[in-house]
């Protein structure tokens, strides 16, 4: 560790100390069926966010938590597996999991580590370099997590409790918590998608963007993504970089999508309040933002383009795809394109019966479309599929009283975007949607234990003074 970096962290601890008000522990432990004390709070996912959520809770004294990660340790979150764009696509001013402590900001660790001077000529972020700094975040906050171990069901125990079944390198084991937050980023309330006329091809020819794919197998191949995303154009180089001979993308709208919406909205106003407003006004922006999709930067495009043998398709729905030996034909408006091999950067599917940890409630999760009916002109069946969430992030049920226990469950995920705009996975987002979601957990504890708030109030005799009376004199008597 350089000097700088010593000298950070240590200005990270007295800033801790300094802003630790007011550090009263103020939960009692809930005992577990299994007679230990349950968590409060269990987090699933240590990526960004559920490392930012796990330093909001600690901040406000909801120290008897864990979060938990199937991947090892720095392979959490898409960053060095299916992210496989150079650099982050946020400014390198955005801020996140630092809940604006400025001695915790990347910049502040970047400086540390490679200079002022490296920071003010970067561009963006490497990829790399924000793994890093969030292996460094969660040693020097103390976030408490377990790698490879996999939530694979949870239902209600007793005690107003949750019990959540863990897959472990040493088996099952099952963990009990007061509330379970479920930062699982994209895959949180469904999977990827293969789009239908693709569904039927092996994935020897047609996988997904998240897929482990051997790029360099691809070599001299021809390539389709399917897809104008920004994955779907990372996806795209990194085939045209591993040497492909031809790449095609094809992008079912007339043009590329080339306006951003998430720039738009990182604002305060729409960040902090956005999951306030009336349904009509939240489905209103969301419909418009989501069905735009995220635009790619400058950056993206120049990857693909300085290939020759990259070639765009726009206006190229597929409409149908059939197998021939160890090819694919693709039917599209403009003809057929001819892939060795395809990939899907086609976004998330909602489809909660797929999570096999919601299984005991997925078919009574409400979504968008049980409560609320746009006009005609504003009807998406795709958004009605997502899930639609109380103010703190809670799941809410399609029929009351069927899984009240699902009160507890919290969404932190790509799936909460229809009720809360940006919030899980995104860095822009971060610095309001989770202390939005901290506050909602704190409250939700703190409710729960009013009677015993209120006994601790009525028993409460510490005395902080001591009235002193001196004795009468004889002259104070005469």
């Amino acid at each position: 560790m350089n000097d700088a970096l010593s000298a950070l962290e240590a200005q990270v601890r007295d800033d801790l100390h300094k802003t630790a008000h007011p550090n009263v522990p103020w939960l009692k432990a809930r005992p577990g069926p299994d007679g230990k004390p349950a968590l409060d709070v269990l987090i699933v996912g240590a990526g960004q966010s559920g490392l930012a959520i796990g330093f909001g809770l600690l901040r406000s004294q909801v120290g008897n938590i864990l979060v938990l990660d199937k991947a090892a340790e720095g392979l959490e979150g898409p960053w060095l597996t299916y992210a496989r764009m150079p650099t982050l696509r946020s400014p390198k001013h955005f801020t996140g999991p630092d809940l604006d402590m400025p001695s915790l900001t990347y910049q502040s660790w970047h400086e540390a580590m490679f200079g002022r001077e490296h920071w003010q000529q970067l561009d963006r972020i490497l990829r790399q370099h924000w793994v890093d700094y969030l292996i460094w975040f969660r040693r020097v906050v103390g976030v408490p997590v377990r790698n490879g171990c996999e939530v694979l069901d949870i239902k209600p125990a007793a005690n107003g409790l949750l019990a959540a079944s863990v897959q472990t390198a040493g088996g099952m084991e099952t963990l009990y918590a007061r509330k379970i937050v479920l930062a699982t980023g994209q895959e949180g309330m469904g999977n990827w998608m293969i789009p239908e006329p693709l569904a039927h091809l092996p994935p020897s020819l047609c996988v997904n963007a998240s897929a482990d794919i051997d790029f360099a197998a691809l070599r001299g191949k021809q390539v389709v993504v399917i897809g104008a995303g920004a994955s779907a154009f990372d996806n795209a180089a990194t085939a045209l970089e591993a040497g492909a001979a031809e790449v095609h993308l094809l992008c079912r709208r007339a043009e590329v999508q080339l306006i951003q919406p998430y720039h738009w909205l990182t604002f305060r106003g729409f960040l902090r309040h956005f999951s306030e407003l009336d349904d009509a006004w939240r489905w209103r922006f969301m419909r418009t933002i989501l069905d735009m999709r995220e635009g790619f930067p400058q950056p993206t495009w120049d990857r693909c383009a300085r290939h020759a043998n990259f070639v765009l398709h726009e206006g190229a729905p597929v409409e149908a795809a059939q197998q021939a030996g160890n090819k694919v034909e693709l039917q599209t408006p403009g003809g057929p394109v001819v892939a060795d091999f395809v990939i899907c950067g086609t976004g998330i599917a909602m489809d909660f019966t797929s999570r096999p940890e919601l299984q005991n409630c997925a078919a009574n999760i409400a979504t968008w479309a049980d409560r609320y009916q746009p006009p005609q002109s504003e009807r998406s069946p795709r958004l009605g599929r997502f899930p639609y969430l109380a103010e703190d992030y809670a799941l809410t049920e399609r029929v009351a009283g069927a899984t009240p226990w699902i009160s507890d469950i919290h969404l932190f995920a790509i799936a909460s975007t229809m009720s809360f705009g940006a919030s899980g996975s995104s860095i822009n987002a971060m610095t309001t949607a989770v202390p939005k979601l901290v506050h909602g957990l704190t409250r939700g504890l703190f409710r729960a234990d009013i009677e015993g708030h209120w006994a601790s109030l009525q028993a409460y005799d510490v005395r902080q003074a001591i009235i002193r009376r001196e004795p009468e004199t004889a002259d104070d008597a005469g």
